[in-house]
């Protein structure tokens, strides 16, 4: 459940009709009124969001060493996909953090909220984990 939302987030809109389905992605598509007054056919893809932390340690970031499966080795901060309905950003980045890192932390702050690409309705929601929980 998205509980953020940037005013200048370009989403799927209301009137689109998905016309695929994938493990990740999902494909939808509209008719749109083109400036001419000619109509066109627009798409546009959907994924989950995602949640990153910068968690503080003491004096110290929490950043993971994590390979996937087409990727070499690479260090990050700890992320995932805000994939359960019934979470909110906040909830999820928890989640992802103590899975990924086995760490709670006791104040969070949301510090940003972007859309890589206009094209996907996706956004990469940025929380500051503060307050080790030992």
């Amino acid at each position: 459940m998205r509980e953020f939302i940037p005013t200048n987030a370009r989403l799927i809109p209301p009137k689109a009709k998905q016309v695929f389905q994938g493990e990740i992605y999902n494909v939808y598509q509209w008719p749109q009124e083109m400036f001419d007054g000619s109509k066109a056919t627009f798409e546009m893809v959907s994924r989950p969001d995602t949640v990153k932390s910068i968690a503080v340690k003491g004096d110290k970031i929490v950043i993971i060493k994590q390979r996937q499966p087409t990727l070499d080795w690479y260090y990050d901060f700890p992320s995932g996909r805000h994939d359960h309905t019934e979470e909110t950003e906040l909830d999820a980045a928890k989640r992802e953090l103590r899975e990924e890192t086995g760490m709670t932390f006791k104040n969070w702050r949301l510090i940003g909220v972007k859309q890589p690409f206009i094209k996907i309705d996706w956004l990469v929601y940025t929380f500051l984990a503060t307050d080790f929980v030992e």
